[in-house]
Formats: C-alpha cells, structure tokens, sequence
C-alpha cells in the first residue's frame, strides 16, 4: 500500500496512543523543525498488534516513512496558509475518544487509565489533531482536480495483471414501500402523560432514576444502564444539551420534547463541554387502529402490484410515506457503502430481515407486506421489498463494474501525483533519519542526500 494512502489509519493510531503505556523515547528522524519520535513507531506498533498486524520490521519503515511524508504535507500546508477551524479540530477528537472510549468502556476508565480528565487530554493533543488534519488537507489539495478519462479507464484495467483483478461477491440491489402508522396528538398527550408521572415518582416520591429508567425508558441503550449517557457538546440534539447545560448536578428537568419523543434528564456531572446525565425516554406509540388501517393500505398496494394495475413508481409516490426512500423511487442505500448495491456483510449488519425476504426471489419480485422496523429511528411500519438487481459474484470487468474501476484508477492516478509532488519536495527540504534505520527499504529514495 502506498504510504501516504494510510494518512487516515495512522491518524487514528496516533489519537488512539494516548491510551498505550509510555515508551523510551529517542529522535528517529527530522523533517524540517519536526522531530519523529521513536515512541511514535511503536504506539503504533502496539495498535497494529491489537489489530491483528504483524508487527514487523517491514511495518516500523513503512510507518516511519508515512511520518515523514507526512511532515513534508504539513510544512507545506503552513506555508500555503491552510486553515483548519477549530470546529473541525473539536469534531475530529470527539470522534476519535469515542471510537476509544467503547473500546475501553467508557469515559470514567478513559480517564482513569490516563490519569487526566477529558477535557485535559483534548487540551494536550489538540495541536497533533491539527497537524494531521492539516496533512490531510494538504494531501487532498495536491489531488484535488485529478479526474480519469474512460480511455485512461480502460487503460488502467487491460494493463492489471489476472492474478490482480478483484472478485466481486455477489451484489444485491432493493426498493421499499414503507408505511409508517400516523402518529395522532392523542398518542402524543398519552406519552406524555406517562412520563409525567414517571417524573413525580422520581421528584416527588423519592424513587431511583435508574431504576426507573431501566422499567420504562425507550432508548433501549441507554436503558439497561438506568439512562445514562456520557457525551460532549455537539453530540446530542440541540433541544437536548441546551436542557443539560441549564441544570445543575442532581437536578432533574421538566419534560421535554426532542424529535425522538418526549425525556427528563438528571445531570449527574459536567466538566466544561463534556458531561455525564440520566435520561428517561418515552416515544409516542401509535394505537392498534393505526396499524391496521396502515396494513390494509399496505395490501391494497400490493395486490395493485401482482395485478400489474399500477407500477412501481406510481406505487412508491402514492402509498408511501418513508422520506428516505420516497423520492428515490423507493431506492434503499447502502448506509455503509453509500452505494444503491449490498453485499451479505453489509445486509447482515444493517438489515437481516431483507435478505431473507428476497433470498427465492427474482428480479422484479416483490414481498407481500411484512412489518418493519426502521434501525435508525426505532419505528414500525408496514413495508414491501422489491429485489431491484441480483449481481452475480464474478471477476471485475469493465462492463458490470466500472464505477468500481474508475475509482481504482482514479485511484492510480492520485498516487502518481502525489508521488510526483513528494519527489519534488524531497530535493528542497532539510531531513535526516536515524543510523539504526538505515536497513529499510523505503518506497522513496530518502538517503540520497
């Protein structure tokens, strides 16, 4: 793999080492005014092990050589005046300490592993997130008009050796109809009501949060933890944090209402923009009567489909009422991929229920209605599946995957410029690299001065 191609995954390892032990440090190399450390290999050796990598010799080159060209993208971002908004910076380390914070538990153990308060360790690492984030954008600025031909397109897939080319696994393409029973301003009063009262128990009768939380919340996740969540600014909705940050530790809110339905809130700590609190959910449930007028509406559509009555897309505009899919000709995306195809990985991490439905089908077919319940937003409805396309596992060719060619090649070519631009930074810039790596086989010729 080309070294500045894993800008992304060595970023991810450099946040993620503030959770490794601390190592000898000594300097391995210079790029300009900037040191690479040799604490900065092996943290990321420590995270390549945990993440099945065999941590070789090959590997502490290949990442000491990806360091350096990434110094020669953030001296030059520096020197163009790239800018990168502390927004941006917030943004990246929230992401970055959740992605750490599940793997160790949660925040408290975060903390207690490192010994500092969160708050403390975004303090300390905020000019490393920006550095790279700053590489980044260097990286993306130097590729950013390469575009590829067809022509180069063609030419890029004839010149792959066969042993090369990928196999495809088989792609699945689907289409829904969905109706989602109407939710009416009495379902609304009655969650509301019960919640209401589940408040008076808590404030009034002295009864636990938790415990409450765990008997009657809706956010299932939260619930089995008796409601809590630890979060950042930024990370909830708006109705939400602005009722967070009003209360005072212990207090418990009013009923407030959010567009996942109604909650109370209890702040249990707050640390600067991150914060720990209970919250109690309560959606808004719709009645018996709703589900089933919304599934006979549901088999009159589909018997208007078996009949060749009315098409699909007629279908899709007049029966249903799912603004994901509604105006895309019922068209369901691949969240993961972003593309209009699945593959059984993907169907089985996002939607199980699919795959079985469509397994015996055909092109074109349709499911009659079955009841659905959307991941996202933890709703029913009452839905209809067409198999859209069924693509066969086979070797790439041009003909059934050239979005996927172009990519490659595209690909191709932003390596070349990259490559063409490093070259010619190299010859300019003042670097050095410790004895004790001279052995490696870098991918450019660092050692020629």
């Amino acid at each position: 793999m080309r070294i500045y191609l894993i800008l992304f995954y060595v970023f991810f390892i450099a946040v993620n080492s503030i959770a490794q032990p601390k190592v000898v440090d000594k300097i391995i190399a210079q790029v300009g005014d900037n040191i690479i450390l040799y604490s900065d290999i092996e943290n990321q050796k420590l995270q390549a092990i945990q993440a099945g990598i065999t941590a070789d010799r090959n590997l502490e080159c290949t990442v000491l050589e990806q360091l350096m060209c990434e110094q020669l993208f953030l001296n030059q971002a520096k020197l163009d005046s790239i800018e990168i908004s502390d927004e941006q910076v917030d943004s990246e380390m929230e992401n970055r300490l959740r992605i750490i914070q599940n793997q160790i538990g949660s925040r408290e153990k975060l903390e207690a592993f490192y010994g500092k308060s969160i708050t403390d360790i975004k303090n300390e690492f905020r000019t490393v997130i920006k550095d790279k984030l700053l590489a980044q954008e260097m990286q993306r600025t130097i590729t950013a008009e390469v575009t590829v031909t067809p022509k180069e397109v063609a030419s890029y897939f004839s010149a792959l050796v066969v042993d090369s080319i990928p196999y495809i696994n088989m792609k699945l393409g689907f289409q829904q109809i969905v109706c989602y029973p109407k939710i009416t301003k009495e379902d609304k009063a009655l969650a509301l009501q019960k919640l209401k009262l589940v408040r008076v128990d808590i404030v009034d009768y002295g009864k636990s949060f938790e415990t409450q939380a765990r008997i009657n919340s809706d956010d299932l996740g939260s619930a089995q933890l008796g409601g809590k969540i630890a979060a950042s600014k930024g990370m909830m909705v708006p109705q939400f944090e602005a009722t967070v940050f009003k209360l005072k530790p212990g207090e418990v809110s009013d009923v407030i209402e959010t567009d996942f339905g109604y909650h109370i809130i209890k702040l249990v700590s707050r640390k600067g923009d991150d914060y720990v609190c209970l919250h109690i959910l309560k959606r808004p449930e719709f009645s018996n009567e709703a589900l089933d007028i919304a599934a006979t509406k549901m088999d009159s559509c589909f018997k208007l489909l078996k009949q060749n009555a009315i098409t699909w897309d007629q279908a899709v505009t007049r029966f249903s009422n799912d603004d994901m899919t509604r105006q895309n000709h019922g068209i369901i995306t691949n969240p993961i991929s972003g593309e209009q195809t699945w593959d059984m990985e993907d169907l089985n991490e996002v939607d199980q229920q699919i795959y079985l439905l469509t397994d015996a089908m055909e092109k074109g077919d349709v499911t009659s209605p079955n009841l659905y319940t959307d991941i996202y937003e933890r709703k029913q409805g009452i839905r209809i599946v067409r198999l859209m396309e069924r693509y066969p596992a086979h070797k790439a060719n041009l003909t059934d995957d050239y979005a996927l060619i172009k990519r490659a090649a595209e690909n191709d070519k932003k390596i070349k410029t990259t490559d063409a631009w490093l070259k010619s930074k190299m010859g300019n810039a003042y670097f050095r690299i410790d004895e004790s790596y001279s052995d490696c086989d870098f991918r450019l010729n660092w050692f020629s001065k």
